[in-house]
């Protein structure tokens, strides 16, 4: 056994994580770790309430919880919070765990799906939850806490109070605030991970917050999966109008930094790819619309690739991480919509006759200025032209442009 010196240590950190655990919130974690250990602070408090998230970013986070040097606290507070799923993994990977009052924690049960939206076979089920409670027992018996009641909440998927959890030996204490934390583990003897004992001489500590940086802040807000789908479609409506109308530019700008954003935020959230594909399927079918012209068969292709691509493309294992059914569907339609309208200007502007040059004047009617035998001068389309007929036209007689000729000159008839 060894006991570390109170000397090493001069503050307490504190972070607070009020989200999904992904990427972002693992990256930030795992920071704050790295902070208190350089700053030699006594303890890390992480303030926590998420419903779960990603299994990769979670393991992620406690093997950096499990390997510090600094002793970990999570504090699922405020008030009306819960530490669930993953959440609750890693509070039971911390050297102490607690909660506010009106909290709850549990709900660990795995949820997996496939890169085509499947849920998971029964016997991969089995072997998925399996591996998770193992991986739960084996935290809380090293941190000697219940591991009958933190593997039900695996296997159970069951949820626990503040009260409960207390009772049942899953957390060390139930906390109003950091203050009651600080003053009920201080002098405190903890058991770390390694089995190594280490003494908390917590009062008299500065506590100092570690906020999230800006790149993360940032990353965090287009994670969110309503956003990075309203980028996405917001990306590809601008370049698909800026495909249909060489030289606009602003559509595309916006277009490719909109759909760029949105991949970005794609490397974040778990995207199921058949409804990606579908998408990009969706926006093919609008662009064929205008070359074939399928008087609308493609269109409705296009809108149900739409609506089942943007129901499957975000697939994750909590419904944080997936936009609502009740914004993704009328943002999919009213696109569709958009598209639509796009394609009706493009055809119409294809079989629109031509009115400008040359060619606009074929067709036009104007009036004779003087007597056409066979020439003479003519008013058409807001200009006086030479103009030559085919039989004798008086002056004032209307006419009708046949074509135009070289040397500026337009063939004319009686309309």
């Amino acid at each position: 056994m060894f006991l570390f010196p109170l000397s090493l240590y001069s503050s307490i950190l504190q972070i607070t994580v009020h989200a999904p655990i992904h990427p972002v919130t693992s990256e930030y974690i795992r920071d704050a770790i790295q902070k208190a250990e350089q700053q030699n602070a006594s303890l890390l408090i992480l303030k926590i309430n998420t419903p779960g998230g990603l299994d990769t970013s979670m393991r992620a986070v406690i093997e950096q919880i499990l390997d510090s040097q600094t002793p970990v606290a999570a504090y699922v507070s405020p008030s009306g919070s819960r530490c669930a799923s993953a959440g609750f993994f890693i509070a039971m990977a911390c050297d102490i765990f607690v909660m506010a009052p009106g909290t709850n924690t549990g709900a660990a049960h795995p949820v997996g799906v496939s890169l085509t939206g499947q849920s998971m076979d029964e016997t991969m089920e089995k072997k998925v939850t399996h591996d998770a409670a193992s991986y739960i027992k084996t935290l809380a018996q090293k941190r000697e806490r219940n591991t009958e009641l933190a593997e039900k909440a695996v296997r159970q998927s069951l949820s626990y109070t503040e009260e409960e959890a207390l009772e049942g030996n899953l957390i060390n204490l139930v906390a109003s605030d950091v203050q009651e934390i600080i003053d009920h583990f201080d002098g405190q003897e903890i058991q770390r991970f390694g089995g190594e004992k280490q003494l908390l001489k917590l009062k008299g500590e500065t506590i100092t917050s570690y906020p999230m940086s800006f790149r993360q802040k940032f990353l965090l807000t287009i994670s969110n999966p309503n956003l990075a789908y309203i980028l996405f479609m917001l990306g590809l409506l601008g370049l698909y109008f800026e495909f249909a109308n060489p030289g606009a530019i602003f559509p595309g700008v916006i277009g490719g930094i909109s759909l760029l954003l949105a991949i970005f935020s794609f490397q974040i959230l778990p995207i199921n790819y058949v409804g990606l594909l579908l998408i990009l399927l969706s926006v093919g079918l609008f662009v064929l619309e205008i070359k074939i012209q399928s008087y609308g068969i493609l269109s409705i292709g296009g809108i149900i690739a739409l609506v089942l691509g943007s129901i499957m493309l975000i697939d994750a294992p909590i419904p944080q991480l997936e936009p609502s059914l009740k914004f993704i569907i009328p943002i999919a339609l009213g696109l569709s919509l958009i598209f639509i309208f796009l394609i009706v200007l493009a055809i119409r502007s294809q079989t629109r006759k031509i009115s400008t040059g040359k060619e606009g004047l074929v067709g036009k009617i104007g009036t004779a200025q003087t007597d056409l035998n066979p020439e003479g001068k003519v008013f058409v389309h807001g200009e006086i032209w030479k103009a030559q007929a085919s039989e004798p036209i008086p002056k004032g007689n209307k006419v009708k442009v046949l074509e135009v000729m070289e040397g500026l000159k337009i063939k004319v008839t009686k309309p």
